[in-house]
């Protein structure tokens, strides 16, 4: 009676789990344009768009990124994407010392192309760094199908 009850309890549980999931994820799979990705790569130089990754400088640009700061002094930037597959998207720009992340600002929908608009739009990505050293900025732009590119530049703070 007791092995019963486990049965129903724990093992009978995962088992519809499993076969729900399965079903679930199996059609969503037959949608046009899906496609499971077990390993994400990183954004690499020389991507194509084919891929979903991208690293053109030409297609995205950091616009007003200065080579030096004081510590007192905002990083104030702006990107400019001249890329026709993009005309909206998210914008994420990211601020690296090293491997470590210092800030990071998402800009979500941002839609540029009929005007040809510096984004963010209505916003700005403005930070101060208060510690000296060596850093990167990352632009990143992710359209609504996922593509996405991408370009950093490195500046200092003395």
């Amino acid at each position: 009676m007791a092995s019963k009850r486990i049965f129903v309890v724990f093992v009978l549980p995962v088992i519809f789990s499993i076969a729900f999931g399965s079903a679930v994820m199996g059609d969503i799979l037959q949608e046009p344009g899906r496609e499971l990705n077990m390993m994400p790569s990183a954004p690499t130089v020389g991507g194509s768009h084919g891929s979903g990754v991208s690293a053109h400088s030409s297609d995205i640009e950091i616009i007003g990124l200065s080579k030096s700061y004081s510590t007192s002094e905002p990083v104030a930037i702006f990107v400019q994407v001249s890329d026709s597959h993009f005309d909206c998207g998210d914008l994420y720009i990211t601020i690296y010392s090293g491997e470590d992340v210092i800030t990071q600002g998402g800009f979500l929908e941002q839609c540029f192309a009929e005007k040809n608009a510096l984004i963010p739009i209505g916003d700005k990505f403005s930070e101060v760094i208060d510690t000296a050293g060596s850093y990167k900025i990352v632009a990143q732009m992710i359209s609504k199908d996922l593509k996405n590119i991408s370009t950093s530049e490195e500046f200092t703070v003395k």
